[in-house]
């Protein structure tokens, strides 16, 4: 682990993104106690969450072409930046009836994250040996985790103190530092030439071929298509555990608004825990073994918290058991999400990256809205337990799935099939 941090310019994109990732909790948890503060209504808090996965879904996939165009550091500064400076608006968000606005910041946001996360991703390989890409992400988790832990505490101190106002200047302070810190990375981030473009064309023709390129990769290379597809049945478990988590810890667990925060907090601890872990794990595991067995191994966690209610007597007993399962979740967690990334990293050339983690980023954020859409409508029918065991199982689906079908020896060689994609 100490090793991989010791990359200079690794080290750098690693603090920046604690940075950043820190900011962003803060930001969001003060946004949705500013829409209840302002309409009293638990749907529109739940707008500040849909505002943030749509763009995903519309836009994440095609984002990707850019990414595979731009130089990948300037792309992760500029985001940054343009970040920082979307955020001001909200700083006249003072009424239920500008809340629009607030969705719509929201929204704009995540549109410009949607370059963000695949230029990282797709710039890692640069900066890390292959042996150590498992491990770097690894770290990449442990401090979303840390970001998860703190970022909503800060948030809510903030907001409690100096109002949406203050949480504003700081996340837009965060984007600062972050942007500062990319832009001393000396690595060269310029994409590699040969991502299936066409001369002699339009420019939207350009980017609708090159799209489609990247779409026919993962199509025709059976392990990233494998593991996108198993991604994605995992990611419809994730929407039904968001969108039952909060019955189940009030009418189910009787854990109240307390209960949740410290459910919250067992999580992100299992994660920063299980950064260190899997880093030092990635060294010597296979990334199949670790991909798999991670979403397997969330699966049953999960089915651990929908069911401590009645493996325990509700209450205090039933939050404490829920939460020991929490805790273990952040072990399969770092395991899948960093295997995962891993994996596509080095079956993709680095022309393909960009498209292959956009197209990841819309597979995901399409699978999480079914599964709130879904899993909300079920939780009214059959009940909440019933609903979240469902989704657990769907991410031991998604894991047995992808052990099925993936060679054993994935990700011990980049595939070359990026290169005949055209």
């Amino acid at each position: 682990m100490l090793a991989t941090l010791r990359h200079r310019d690794f080290a750098l994109l690693w603090v920046a993104g604690l940075i950043s990732v820190a900011g962003d909790f803060a930001l969001m948890i003060a946004l949705t106690l500013h829409a209840y503060a302002l309409t009293g209504s638990a749907i529109a808090t739940g707008g500040v969450f849909a505002a943030t996965l749509i763009p995903s879904v519309l836009l994440g996939s095609f984002a990707g072409v850019f990414v595979d165009r731009w130089d990948r550091k300037r792309t992760m500064v500029t985001a940054d930046l343009a970040r920082a400076a979307l955020l001001l608006p909200l700083l006249t968000v003072v009424s239920a009836d500008q809340l629009w606005l607030l969705y719509g910041v929201r929204a704009a946001t995540g549109i410009v994250g949607l370059f963000f996360q695949p230029a990282e991703s797709a710039l890692l390989p640069r900066l890390v040996g292959e042996e150590q890409l498992v491990s770097a992400n690894a770290l990449n988790a442990l401090n979303n985790n840390l970001g998860r832990l703190v970022g909503p505490a800060l948030g809510g101190v903030l907001y409690a103190g100096g109002g949406l106002t203050t949480v504003i200047v700081v996340d837009a302070a965060t984007f600062a530092v972050s942007a500062t810190l990319i832009a001393a990375i000396r690595a060269d981030a310029r994409p590699d030439a040969g991502g299936g473009s066409a001369d002699g064309v339009s420019a939207w023709a350009r980017a609708t071929g090159e799209w489609l390129a990247g779409l026919r990769l993962i199509r025709r290379d059976r392990a990233l298509r494998t593991i996108v597809l198993a991604s994605g049945i995992g990611m419809l478990g994730e929407g039904t555990f968001s969108v039952g988590f909060t019955p189940l810890v009030i009418d189910i667990l009787e854990g109240g608004a307390a209960g949740a925060g410290i459910l919250s907090s067992a999580q992100a601890i299992g994660g920063l825990a299980a950064g260190a872990v899997v880093a030092r794990a990635a060294l010597t595991t296979s990334p199949r073994l670790l991909f798999t067995g991670g979403m397997i191994g969330l699966g049953f966690t999960d089915l651990g918290v929908a069911n401590a209610g009645t493996l325990v007597s509700p209450g205090a007993t039933a939050v404490i058991a829920a939460s020991a399962f929490m805790l273990l979740a952040g072990f399969p967690v770092v395991a899948m999400s960093s295997a995962r990334h891993g994996l596509l990293q080095m079956l993709t050339t680095d022309a393909f990256r960009g498209r292959v983690f956009g197209a990841l980023v819309a597979v995901h954020g399409l699978a999480i809205l079914v599964g709130l859409g879904l899993g909300g409508l079920a939780i009214e029918v059959v009940g909440v337990v019933l609903v979240v065991s469902v989704g657990a199982a769907m991410s031991i689906l998604g894991g047995v799935f992808a052990l099925a079908r993936l060679p054993k020896d994935v990700g011990m060689e980049p595939s070359g099939e990026a290169a005949e994609t055209g």
